[in-house]
């Protein structure tokens, strides 16, 4: 992912409404969840909530499949995972941050260090 991406997906999600959307279809798993379900969980009227969805999918963040009558909405986990590869990758070293592919559960891991705290606070703390 590069940084005007990365920002479109920002952009998108810095919405309250979507994001909390988008948390709840990142909750649902890649089964995803039908626009009325959203609207009612999430309380927001579906002539709303479809112009949210509509930013979401033009981002790339969320995706959507016709079921029957039912649209269902998915999160793009590879988007998801692309975002936050992306904003670990620079981070300190890769000894702080690394995302790597578990073959076995067929999943990436995201691991964090505690790092990058100020001396002078880590003796505070110490």
């Amino acid at each position: 992912m590069d940084i005007e991406q990365s920002a479109i997906v920002f952009d998108a999600l810095s919405q309250e409404t979507r994001l909390r959307a988008f948390r709840l279809l990142v909750q649902a798993g890649p089964d995803g969840l039908p626009a009325g379900a959203i609207s009612e969980e999430l309380g927001t009227p579906q002539n709303t909530l479809s112009f949210h969805l509509n930013h979401l999918s033009h981002a790339g963040i969320v995706s959507s499949r016709r079921e029957g009558r039912s649209i269902i909405y998915l999160a793009n986990f590879d988007m998801m995972r692309d975002l936050i590869g992306f904003l670990v990758k620079d981070c300190c070293s890769r000894d702080v941050a690394n995302i790597r592919r578990d073959k076995k559960k067929g999943c990436s891991i995201i691991e964090l260090a505690d790092c990058c705290t100020p001396k002078n606070k880590a003796s505070a703390n110490g």
